[in-house]
């Protein structure tokens, strides 16, 4: 099947789904039902905090441009965009205003960006205000708070973070560190420990974090002695993004997982989500670093493919009973 193809497939159905929601409810004089055979329960992420990392299609955006893709992504069922730098490749310049009015036309809103630790130290104002245009409310970095893995280099990394933090709230916006897996290691200078614990109990209010959750599981298989949502639950009010990747456990790997396409894997979402007071709260962003080079059987290797399927099962996690 074309991409085109399915795309227009997954808009029929849903504009049907919810015609058939609506008429439902109008001649019932109440509230619409599930649909027969729909699960029970609360959606875990509700469908206006479905966001998508563009790094997972990289490749579509510098072949056919961010036109081409927010318009795919608002059909596929996305509705928030975290941006992986604000160039289009081959396909031409484009300024930020642009973009902004792209996301607009397609009924789609910036909620933050992964930009380099050293873009923020050396052009923070510049940063903020390209942030500020696309109207997000979280910018930050994918990056490792510091190559020096000792205590002290963490804490001076926590102290830097800290004025990227007070930068970006004196604009009214909320700047957050995404994690992968070695920040949950421990000290080279003290092996008693966590290098994350380090950063989250040094770095002020102003600091946010952005659980990128199938790195936090590697974490805990390669650095044990924690569980991922026990920080999120210990301090929520310090993570209002979550990088909802998938992950299917193969004790053949050092990692301890392969990543897949969400959905395929064996991450327990249901029960992480579940766990989180108040689903409404926090902003559920899908990522796959892999999209472009792997796919589930029979489908065919294509980056917009998995994005289709993965919004499909994203959207499909209900709370436990």
């Amino acid at each position: 099947m074309s991409i085109r193809s399915e795309v227009d497939r997954r808009t029929f159905l849903r504009l049907a789904g919810s015609t058939v929601a609506v008429g439902a409810g109008v001649v019932g004089g109440a509230a619409p039902a599930l649909a027969a055979g729909s699960p029970p329960g609360r959606r875990l992420v509700p469908p206006g905090k479905l966001g998508i990392q563009l790094y997972s299609i990289r490749d579509k955006v510098s072949s056919l441009g961010f036109r081409a893709v927010f318009e795919r992504l608002s059909a596929l069922g996305y509705a928030e965009i975290e941006f992986a730098g604000y160039t289009q490749g081959s396909v031409g310049a484009i300024t930020p205003q642009e973009i902004r009015t792209l996301l607009d036309d397609n009924g789609l809103v910036a909620v933050g960006s992964h930009r380099g630790i050293g873009d923020f130290a050396k052009n923070m104002e510049a940063e903020l205000d390209i942030a500020e245009t696309l109207g997000m409310a979280h910018v930050g970095t994918a990056n490792a708070p510091s190559g020096n893995r000792t205590v002290a280099g963490y804490l001076a990394a926590a102290e830097q973070f800290n004025g990227f933090g007070a930068a970006a709230a004196a604009r009214g916006l909320k700047f957050y560190q995404h994690n992968h897996d070695g920040e949950f290691g421990f000290a080279t200078d003290d092996p008693s420990v966590r290098l994350y614990d380090v950063f989250l109990e040094n770095t002020d209010p102003t600091v946010y974090l952005e659980m990128d959750v199938y790195w936090a599981f590697v974490g805990q298989h390669r650095y044990p002695g924690f569980n991922p949502v026990d920080y999120v639950l210990a301090h929520r009010e310090k993570y209002p993004l979550f990088h909802l990747k998938d992950g299917k456990a193969n004790p053949e790997s050092g990692a301890g997982y392969d990543m897949v396409e969400f959905g395929a894997g064996t991450i327990d979402y249901t029960g992480f989500l579940s766990a989180l007071a108040g689903s409404g709260r926090q902003h559920g962003i899908w990522e796959q670093d892999n999209a472009a080079q792997v796919a589930e059987p029979p489908n065919e290797v294509d980056s917009l493919g998995n994005a289709g399927r993965s919004a499909d099962a994203i959207l499909g996690l209900r709370a436990k009973a």
